[in-house]
């Protein structure tokens, strides 16, 4: 009893402390707060120079925004800020001489920064085209910010520097704002502001017009109409008729409302057309331009309104709450690429997902078709590496020996998709987008089962493509090793050179870091396969290429429209392979231009090295420990050539569709599971019927 009686004591005297500690640190922060209120508002001066006046403007919305070190309990942020809001108002309210010289300063400063750039350019892109606003935005991130000049949109930034700002300034109740208003605004300004508005639409809706009417656009919507009948031209027109009249017309206010809504759906048929037609970056940005442009204006048309009713205030928080959002969403490098390109990703995603379909084997007659094609590629392989070798043996200049390896890939390529082979790494590239595909539908429990599936067919079809490659390069190489040892009897390579060949493929080293970076190459070089389509299809070369008078006259009508429905079959498939041809042969040679001793390891081409390496040394060879090291490394080549350019595709291809990472962690734990439980499912065919591909 004693010893519970003395530790309810030390309690209470701690509490007592804490307590008496607290109030000595309110009193503290009170006296904090006091001096620093006094000399910040001391340095207001209606008479001073601008940048004088704007530095102080900026050092006050720095001070009510600023987070101290340590919170004191239950006080987050925005409980801080708005403590520091409300002591400064209070502070003003109490010293009449002080709020007149804040309000004069305010108010001189906002008539001098008068413009409508504040609601028709904050947080909209500049820019007539993306890579100029690209441009402005890497060197607004790199170079210093400079004084705001007599700008309101470049102070306001300047003010609210931080996203977070928007939320703080949306918290903001009814009794605060009106307080604030009080200090900030008159009917002057409001008078000022108001013609501002009107101002900055009439910009918008010139801006709107003059790329709603050009032929980018016009030619993409279908029917063609007349330049004024064009819902652009008309809302040009409304919003004139608008602005003379009354902000509360309800007739004209409801047609340009109408009409803001038309101009955005003619937006969505754009989409529409680049989905079907192929994508163009710049026109995706005037688009997304336009979409921004619009839903300024309707925000503008809305505040205009409300401004002679009791919602203005709302309207016009909102309005600042949506401006410092939208500027530093535009500011955004990543968030501009992001936007800007997203179509075009999702346009390669699934012309990579349409060729993908083709590699994925989902009964034993696929499963051997593609090992049969394996094989062809495999072969074809072998003679790649033979050129190669004789091409590093010539002495030639660097860079010209790249040139001459990247045409021998090229043409080595080119050959294995005419002969209908498979190169085995290159099937992640394109398979990976297909499965994407699959996971961006996944909505029911049969669905997830034949996802799983699909992915079982996926990797069971990546290691029959592997599996006959390997098979059929190594007895090709031995077979070109003899033919060389009977017409000239010397063998593939010198021992130096088979033995460094060998000691190159050796997996404690450097192996490991070029296969992955290879199978980087080789998503690449699927990308630029997937590029070469949407640009096939965006430039409409199929027709102009079946309507070109000198092919016709050569070919026949008939067969000129068939030879260009091939090309642009095959494009992506041609461009790929020599995309690929000129990333392995050319990569090193640019590498060591710059100093990098980076070099490239692809499976097939490095198990066709190891073999005439081995063929030049004898069997003997096999008793030292650098050949068993160079194996391993062909199987981790193999595993880091695919696992890493499936990874890369994968990944774009998710981002592309907006696969939700829940689904993707589901994808993931019921792989693991399935592998797990029958291993030999994702490496062998399955005596199963063939898999239905679309289970609804």
């Amino acid at each position: 009893m004693r010893i519970s009686l003395l530790r309810l004591y030390v309690i209470v005297r701690r509490f007592h402390r804490s307590s008496a500690r607290g109030a000595q640190n309110d009193g503290r922060h009170e006296a904090q707060l006091e001096s620093q209120v006094a000399a910040l508002l001391r340095r207001a001066d209606p008479m001073a120079g601008w940048n004088e006046r704007v530095t102080w403007m900026i050092d006050l919305a720095h001070w009510l925004r600023e987070e101290p070190k340590a919170f004191r309990v239950g006080a987050g942020p925005r409980v801080v800020h708005h403590q520091r809001t409300n002591y400064l108002l209070k502070w003003l309210e109490c010293r009449a001489e002080a709020m007149q010289r804040v309000q004069s300063t305010v108010q001189v400063t906002l008539h001098e920064a008068l413009g409508p750039d504040i609601f028709c350019a904050t947080g909209l892109p500049r820019q007539a085209a993306f890579f100029n606003e690209l441009s402005e935005h890497i060197f607004t991130w790199m170079l210093p910010t400079p004084t705001p000049t007599m700008d309101l949109s470049q102070l306001f930034t300047a003010m609210f520097p931080a996203p977070a700002d928007a939320d703080w300034l949306n918290s903001l109740d009814p009794p605060t704002l009106a307080r604030l208003w009080r200090i900030i605004g008159d009917e002057n300004i409001v008078r000022l502001y108001t013609a501002q508005i009107d101002e900055a639409l009439q910009y918008l809706v010139m801006m709107v017009a003059a790329v709603g009417v050009g032929p980018d656009f016009r030619q993409r919507l279908k029917p063609l109409r007349s330049l004024k009948t064009t819902p652009f031209m008309e809302l040009r027109d409304a919003l004139d008729i608008h602005l003379e009249l009354s902000p509360t017309d309800c007739a004209s206010l409801s047609r340009v409302r109408r009409l803001i809504a038309v101009c955005r759906a003619q937006t969505d048929r754009i989409y529409d057309d680049l989905d079907e037609h192929g994508v163009s970056v710049g026109l995706v940005y005037h688009v997304e331009r336009m979409r921004a442009q619009l839903t300024r204006m309707a925000r503008l048309i809305d505040l205009r309104a409300a401004a002679y009713i009791s919602q203005g205030a709302t309207h016009i928080q909102e309005l600042l709450a949506d401006l410092i959002r939208a500027h530093h969403e535009r500011a955004s490098v990543r968030g501009l690429v992001r936007r800007n390109f997203a179509l075009l990703a999702r346009k390669m995603v699934e012309r990579n997902a349409s060729h993908g379909e083709h590699y994925i084997a989902r009964d034993r007659k696929e499963y051997r078709a593609m090992l049969r094609a394996a094989m062809i590629g495999g072969g074809v392989t072998a003679l790649a590496a033979l050129g190669k070798s004789a091409l590093t043996g010539l002495g030639m200049a660097k860079f010209f020996e790249g040139l001459f390896i990247s045409v021998n890939f090229a043409l080595s390529f080119l050959l294995i998709s005419a002969l209908g082979g498979v190169l085995a790494t290159k099937q992640p590239a394109v398979t990976a987008p297909a499965l994407a595909a699959k996971m961006g539908a996944l909505d029911t429990v049969d669905g997830l089962r034949v996802l799983m599936q699909e992915i079982a067919c996926l990797l069971r079809s990546q290691a029959a493509a592997v599996f006959g490659n390997l098979v059929a390069v190594i007895p090709a190489m031995l077979a070109c090793a003899a033919g060389i040892w009977l017409l000239s009897g010397h063998t593939m390579m010198t021992p130096v050179k088979a033995q460094a060949t060998i000691a190159s493929l050796s997996v404690i080293g450097v192996t490991p870091l070029f296969a992955a970076f290879t199978g980087v190459l080789l998503w690449i070089a699927s990308l630029a396969a997937g590029f070469a389509d949407n640009w096939f299809a965006l430039r409409r070369l199929r027709i102009a290429l079946a309507h070109q008078r000198r092919l016709v006259f050569a070919l026949g009508a008939a067969r000129a429209a068939r030879w260009a429905q091939k090309l642009e079959d095959q494009i992506g498939m041609i461009v790929g392979n020599l995309a690929l041809a000129i990333l392995l042969g050319m990569t090193p040679v640019v590498a060591g231009f710059f100093g990098l001793a980076l070099d490239t390891r692809h499976v097939t081409l490095s198990t066709a090295s190891l073999t005439g390496a081995l063929s030049s040394l004898g069997w003997q060879a096999f008793a030292t420990p650098a050949v068993w090291l160079a194996i391993a490394g062909i199987v981790f080549i193999g595993l880091l050539n695919v696992g890493v350019a499936f990874s890369c595709a994968l990944g774009l291809a998710m981002r592309a569709r907006a696969v939700p990472r829940r689904v993707r962690r589901i994808v993931f734990r019921q792989v693991l599971k399935r592998f797990s439980a029958s291993p030999a499912s994702f490496l062998l065919a399955s005596p199963v019927e063939r898999i239905d591909q679309d289970p609804h």
